[in-house]
This record gives structure tokens, C-alpha cells and sequence, in this order.
């Protein structure tokens, strides 16, 4: 079977999905500097709810919110990647799509920091 040929076995193609995942998110955290940033931060984020012993439903939303972010910014690098393959020179039209793209990132980031300082707010306050 060629390299790349579609595996027709419904479990070895989804482990040989989840391995290409796996490769994809190594190389986002390995070589994209803000996901290295963003991922500092969730790791930040899972120590400080550690700390302030955050609700179950506090570790959900939390845990949503940090997920949304990576995945988004995943996304983003993806049509990054693509768009300066494509057309490696400044275009307009290439350039109005990255930032739409990084637009994204910036609303998942926004949501992201909202969640953060509702959760942790308070117990800051109860600190004081």
C-alpha cells in the first residue's frame, strides 16, 4: 500500500489518524511561538486551579476554554501555513485571510481571558 492510500479498516486508519494528530499537535507546540506562549499560560492557568482548589465545573470551563484557544490558533497557523505556500509573496487578498484568521484566534484569546478572571476573580478577592 502506498504511502499515501486511504487504510479502508475502520480502527488501523483511526490509530493512523490519531498518530498523525499527535505529530501535528508536537510540531504546533514545537515550532509555533505564540502556541508555546499559550500553552505557558494554560499551564499556568491548571496550576493556579490547583492553588485556589477550582470547582469541577470551574476545571470544565476552564479546561474548554484553554482547549478552544490551541485549537483555534491550530487552525490559524494552518491557513497561515497554506496561504504563504500558495502565494509566498504579499498579497492583498492573502493577507485580509490571515488576518481574518488571526481575528479568530484573537476572539477564542478574549474568551479565553473573560473565563480566567471569572473564575479566578473571586477567590483573588477572598485572598485579599
Amino acid at each position: 500500500m502506498g504511502e499515501f492510500e486511504r487504510d479502508k479498516t475502520f480502527l488501523t486508519g483511526r490509530l493512523k489518524s490519531v498518530g498523525f494528530a499527535i505529530k501535528g499537535a508536537i510540531k504546533l507546540i514545537s515550532t509555533e511561538h505564540s502556541v508555546m506562549v499559550q500553552s505557558s499560560i494554560g499551564v499556568l492557568m491548571i496550576i493556579a486551579g490547583f492553588y485556589f482548589h477550582i470547582s469541577h465545573e470551574e476545571w470544565m470551563i476552564q479546561t474548554l476554554a484553554m482547549g478552544l484557544v490551541l485549537a483555534i490558533e491550530g487552525l490559524n497557523t494552518a491557513v497561515e501555513k497554506i496561504a504563504d505556500f500558495i502565494h509566498p509573496e504579499y498579497h492583498e487578498r492573502i493577507g485580509f485571510i490571515k488576518d481574518i484568521a488571526a481575528g479568530s484566534v484573537l476572539f477564542a484569546a478574549f474568551t479565553a481571558i473573560t473565563i480566567g478572571c471569572m473564575i479566578y476573580i473571586p477567590y483573588i478577592k477572598a485572598l485579599l
